[in-house]
C-alpha cells in the first residue's frame, strides 16, 4: 500500500472508506435483514415454483446488462460535462469510486462530497468541479420530478404502494414520498436558480453561511465554492443546447436502466409475472417510488431498509415466501458489485494520483 505520508487529508479519508470495517457494515446490515426475513418468510413451496432454466438466466442477464448500461451512461455524462478534461475510461473509473462512496455512505449524504475530491485530484478547475457536481444534481432531480408525475398519470397512486387508491389514502409511505419529493423540488430549484438564473444570490448565501460559528471548519470551502459557483454558472450558460440535451439524455438513460433492471429480475424469479405494458410500467414506477422513499436512509447505501421495504412494494407481484430471495438477488446485482469494485479501484486510483503528482514535482525540479 502507498505511503500515507504522501496522501492529502481528502485522500486519506477516501482510502479509509475501503477499510474492512467500512465495507462490512453495509454488507452485515443488508444481508442480516435479508436472512432474518428469509427465516420468517421463506416458503419452499413458492421456491419450488421458480424455474432455474435458460429463460430465468436470460432475464437475469438482461438485468445485469441494464446496470452495465447505467454505468456507461453516467460515465458518458461525466465525460461530456468535463469537456474532455480526461478520457472516457478515466470517467468509467471515477464513476466506480463515486458509486462506491454512495454505497458506503448514508443515502442522505451520497457521493457528492467525494465527487468534489475526485475531480480536484484530477486537476479539474474548482469552477468546473462545482459545475459538474451541482449540474449532475439538477439533472437527476429534473428526471425524477418529470418521470414520477408521468408514471403517476399512467399507473395512478398505486405506484406508491400496493392497494393505494388515491393520494388522500395517505400513510407512512405516502407521507415520506411526498415529503422527499417536496424536498427534492426545493433543493433542485435552489441549485437550478443558482446555476442558471442568479448565481450571485447563491454566492451571497454561501458567504453568509461561512460566517456562522459552528460552520467555521467549512469556512474556506464555502467561500471557495461561493466564488466558483459564479464562474460555473457563466460556463454552463455559455454551453449550447446540444450540450444540455446530451447530458439530459445520459441522465435519462442512467436512471431508466437502473429501474428497468428490477423488471427483469422479477420476470426471472416470478415466472407468472405479466408482460402487459401496464404491469411493466407499474413495476418500473414502484422501483422509482421505493428509491424516493429510501432516499434519506441513515444506513450506508440504504442497506437493510431497502431490503426490508422491498417485499411490501411488490407484494402484488412477488409472493411473500420468496420476496426476501428476490431482494437478495436485486442487491447482489445492483449494490454489492460496487463495494467490491470500489475496494479494488480506489487504492489503484490513489496510487496513480501520487505517481502523477511525483512526476510533476520531478519535472518542476528539473528531474526527468
Amino acid at each position: 500500500m502507498q505511503d500515507n505520508h504522501n496522501l492529502s487529508d481528502d485522500e486519506k479519508t477516501l482510502l479509509k472508506s475501503v477499510s474492512f470495517s467500512r465495507l462490512i457494515l453495509p454488507v452485515f446490515i443488508g444481508l442480516g435483514v435479508v436472512f432474518y426475513l428469509m427465516s420468517k418468510q421463506l416458503d419452499f413451496k413458492e421456491l419450488d415454483k421458480v424455474s432455474w432454466g435458460g429463460l430465468t438466466f436470460l432475464w437475469l442477464g438482461f438485468a445485469v446488462i441494464m446496470y452495465i448500461f447505467r454505468h456507461f451512461f453516467y460515465a458518458w455524462r461525466l465525460y461530456s460535462m468535463a469537456d474532455g478534461s480526461f478520457s472516457f475510461w478515466k470517467c468509467m473509473e471515477l464513476i466506480v469510486i463515486w458509486e462506491f462512496s454512495s454505497a458506503v455512505s448514508p443515502t442522505n449524504v451520497g457521493g457528492a462530497g467525494v465527487a468534489l475530491v475526485l475531480l480536484a485530484q484530477e486537476k479539474v478547475s474548482g469552477a468546473r468541479t462545482v459545475a459538474i457536481v451541482l449540474y449532475s444534481m439538477v439533472l437527476d432531480t429534473v428526471y425524477t420530478l418529470i418521470s414520477l408525475p408521468l408514471l403517476y398519470f399512467i399507473v395512478g397512486p398505486t405506484l406508491i404502494r400496493p392497494g393505494m387508491k388515491s393520494l388522500t389514502d395517505i400513510d407512512g409511505y405516502g407521507f415520506t414520498f411526498i415529503t422527499v419529493i417536496i424536498f427534492m423540488l426545493v433543493y433542485g430549484g435552489v441549485f437550478f436558480y443558482g446555476l442558471f438564473v442568479n448565481p450571485r444570490a447563491i454566492k451571497r448565501l454561501l458567504i453568509l453561511l461561512s460566517r456562522i460559528p459552528f460552520l467555521k471548519k467549512f469556512r474556506n470551502d464555502l467561500r471557495n465554492t461561493a466564488v466558483n459557483v459564479v464562474t460555473a454558472a457563466i460556463e454552463l450558460r455559455g454551453q449550447s443546447w446540444k450540450f444540455h440535451m446530451r447530458n439530459m439524455l445520459c441522465t435519462m438513460g442512467a436512471w431508466t436502466t437502473r429501474f428497468l433492471g428490477l423488471n427483469f429480475i422479477i420476470l426471472a424469479i416470478v415466472p407468472k409475472t405479466s408482460l402487459a405494458a401496464y404491469d411493466q410500467f407499474l413495476i418500473f414506477a414502484r422501483g422509482e417510488a421505493m428509491y424516493v422513499i429510501t432516499a434519506f436512509s441513515p444506513t450506508p447505501g440504504g442497506a437493510g431498509i431497502a431490503e426490508y421495504l422491498f417485499g411490501g412494494f411488490y407484494s402484488d407481484y412477488i409472493p411473500e415466501g420468496i420476496a426476501s430471495l428476490v431482494s437478495l438477488i436485486w442487491r447482489l446485482i445492483t449494490y454489492y458489485p460496487y463495494l467490491i469494485a470500489g475496494a479494488i479501484v480506489i487504492p489503484i486510483w490513489i496510487r496513480g494520483v501520487i505517481k502523477s503528482r511525483k512526476a510533476q514535482q520531478d519535472k518542476g525540479d528539473g528531474r526527468v
